[in-house]
């Protein structure tokens, strides 16, 4: 129990210490940071649901990303209708690949350690400062990153600072690397920067921002069994989030489906999908 005989909370919990919520849970509770538990040993990927292919890509006035909806437990598919882009706080959002699991429970850490900074410091922190605090979270999963429970985000916001969209992305170390105009993780993300050099323009608006990264996806699922492509039967569609200088939005199904209808309608003309604007 946290409180105490009397039902109030401990001194020290009423004591503003560090910014950082997760110094405060090290200190006070250690065990239900995710990267504290005893799993035993061997490989344990083989046993849980894995999240797979995020893409984003960034625009005149943001950025975007997009994940598919399918989590894969070995060759079995889990589950179809997975969410993998949150939004980390107003102005930042980041999607999962790796165990689906331990993944969103970093999520909801990270969300509630950079609302944890902006109530004690008054201002929230920088988009360097988010994706840094994001990169220790992950640094601190490295022992069961070891046993195969491997989480690897992508993270990406809105700059207040610079006026523009960025990306950066995570290796199981913790390592943080920014992104210059596109990036994808996961199983299929290979296929989805493939396609993503050929159809990316610098110029390009938030719709066909997000039209190109469906694409993307699209290409994904076309070449990699553990991505998803748009369920047309179901109607279970790509999550895809907008970052800009107005906050973070989630797309409504109503505005993603008609994307999705025109980009399946097309390749049923074209199996490989649209060609690049130009070849010089």
């Amino acid at each position: 129990m946290i409180s105490d005989a009397s039902g109030r909370l401990p001194e020290a919990f009423l004591t503003a210490g560090s910014s950082s919520f997760m110094d405060f849970l090290s200190g006070h509770a250690p065990d239900l940071l995710p990267g504290r538990r005893n799993l035993g040993s061997g490989d344990l990927s083989k046993d849980v649901p894995h999240g797979t292919t995020i893409v984003a890509a960034t625009f005149g006035g943001g950025v975007a990303m997009a994940g598919d909806r399918r989590a894969t437990m070995g060759n079995i598919i889990a589950q179809r209708d997975i969410e993998k882009v949150f939004p980390a706080d107003e102005y930042s959002c980041v999607g999962i690949a790796g165990s689906a699991g331990i993944a969103v429970e970093m999520v909801r850490l990270f969300q509630v350690e950079l609302e944890h900074y902006e109530k004690l410091e008054g201002t929230t922190l920088s988009l360097d400062g988010k994706a840094n605090r994001l990169s220790a979270l992950i640094r601190g999963n490295l022992a069961m990153a070891m046993q195969g429970l491997a989480v690897v985000p992508l993270f990406a916001g809105y700059d207040q600072d610079k006026g523009i969209g960025r990306i950066f992305s995570y290796d199981p170390t913790g390592g943080r690397y920014e992104e210059t105009s596109f990036h994808s993780v996961g199983s299929g993300s290979l296929f989805a920067r493939g396609s993503l050099k050929k159809l990316y323009r610098e110029d390009l608006s938030a719709s066909e921002c997000v039209t190109a990264i469906i694409q993307s996806l699209y290409d994904a699922a076309d070449d990699d069994s553990a991505t998803g492509g748009p369920d047309m039967a179901r109607r279970i569609f790509p999550v895809v989030g907008v970052v800009t200088a107005d906050g973070y939005q989630r797309m409504p199904d109503d505005e993603i489906g008609p994307i999705v209808d025109a980009v399946v309608a097309a390749r049923l003309q074209r199996p490989d999908g649209p060609a690049a604007a130009s070849l010089t």
